[in-house]
């Protein structure tokens, strides 16, 4: 039997609709690879807001990235449609986008846009546990017609440079929510006794008066982000986007999860230890995060 992916033009055009967050974004590169690698023939368009861009930019995968309108998506002129994100905006892109072939996830609020429907990735994979977001989202690869496979690295792709020299660890002690964050000054001190010196993410928002005897990269350009994990030792941080893309570089990855599954949303495929409390981060001691960093052959 053909599958979906059987019945799409040789040389044509497909848009895959993303539009926004850090990990999620990072967390679909696993499954245009594999798009990727057996269909190296298709234009391959990521739909995503600007800010989140550069997790595309330089991809091998990626013909174009496109801004998240019906007049962008619609000029692309795609013949296949994947909508991985799965809200109601992507719903209007999905339907309004002209595409021949419109897919997503049943499970999503609005599936009735789609006329390719893809089950659970249990189902796809053949067992019931529960999976990591890259399986998740590689599995609509399979169903659309990609052979099954090791689902790979998240990829991201930094040009030359490197904002820092030497051995240096990166820290990003911040998170979206406090459930989420590990204390800052527990991070102050871990870094205090790394034995390597330590830089710090942060977003425009964030306090980081506790972090002042460090240098700050405060809401730098993702570029800039990317090519300072790709040359880091270490990155240790509460769980979020930068974590994944540290891991996409392979770079040891020590994360603090609060309220997030850890199965669900743990770094993808590179060296990590997860560090976690049924009492809450707060409950963490520096020791614990500095045991994860040795056991990763990084010793204070």
């Amino acid at each position: 039997m053909a599958s979906t992916l059987d019945t799409i033009a040789t040389g044509a055009r497909v848009a895959i609709i993303r539009v926004r967050s850090l990990g999620d974004c990072v967390l679909t590169t696993p499954a245009l690879e594999l798009l990727h690698r057996h269909r190296p023939d298709l234009e391959l368009g990521v739909v995503v807001e600007d800010r989140f861009r550069g997790v595309f930019e330089h991809h091998p995968a990626v013909a174009e990235i496109l801004e998240p309108t019906v007049v962008a998506v619609r000029a692309f002129r795609p013949q296949m449609v994947i909508n991985f994100h799965g809200g109601t905006r992507s719903a209007v892109l999905t339907l309004s986008c002209g595409a021949r072939v419109r897919a997503g996830f049943a499970h999503h609020a609005g599936a009735q846009a789609y006329n390719v429907r893809i089950p659970r990735a249990q189902e796809i994979l053949g067992e019931e546990r529960t999976v990591h977001t890259a399986e998740h989202l590689a599995s609509a690869m399979f169903y659309l017609g990609v052979p099954q496979s090791e689902i790979p690295r998240a990829s991201l792709f930094a040009p030359e440079g490197r904002p820092e020299d030497g051995v240096y660890a990166v820290l990003h002690p911040f998170a979206s929510a406090p459930g989420k964050a590990w204390p800052a000054a527990r991070f102050v001190e871990t870094a205090s006794r790394l034995g390597m010196r330590a830089v710090v993410l942060a977003g425009p928002h964030d306090d980081v008066r506790p972090f002042e005897a460090f240098r700050v990269y405060r809401n730098a350009p993702l570029e800039q982000v990317k090519q300072l994990l790709r040359g880091a030792a270490l990155f240790i941080g509460n769980d979020s986007g930068p974590a994944h893309v540290a891991a996409s570089f392979d770079i040891p990855v020590v994360v603090l999860f609060g309220t997030s599954d850890p199965v669900i949303w743990a770094p993808w495929r590179a060296p990590n230890r997860i560090l976690t409390s049924p009492e809450g981060l707060a409950s963490i001691p520096v020791e614990a995060c500095l045991n994860a960093s040795a056991e990763l052959g990084v010793r204070a």
